[in-house]
């Protein structure tokens, strides 16, 4: 089955920053705005899954996580994000656990 892959380290930063664009570079919001929600739309457009991988970066900060993808549930509604989305985490698996609570209490 086809879908779409974002590889946060390679697709936008390995150093991933805050929560706001104004607080510093490589920002949650950053990231929600340029490369996910473009994204998310291709995959929801072309009904495919959008494989979000965070392999490959030096850790995530919480406020990063909850800005990119609890944002996302706050802007297109938590059960199209949650059926589009799938995250992959070898290196760091606790992530997905702390991602889904960000989604879940973003309504």
């Amino acid at each position: 089955m086809e879908k779409i892959i974002i590889n946060i380290a390679k697709d936008f930063s390995e150093t991933p920053g805050p929560r706001y664009q104004k607080d510093g570079e490589f920002s949650g919001e950053e990231f929600r705005e340029k490369v996910l929600v473009p994204k998310y739309n291709e995959a929801v457009e072309k009904k495919v899954k959008l494989e979000i991988n965070l392999d490959g970066g030096y850790g995530y900060p919480p406020s990063f996580l909850e800005e990119a993808f609890g944002g996302l549930v706050r802007k297109f509604g938590k059960e199209e994000v949650v059926k589009t989305l799938e995250f992959v985490s070898l290196e760091e698996p606790y992530l997905l656990e702390t991602i889904q609570k960000y989604m879940e209490k973003a309504i």
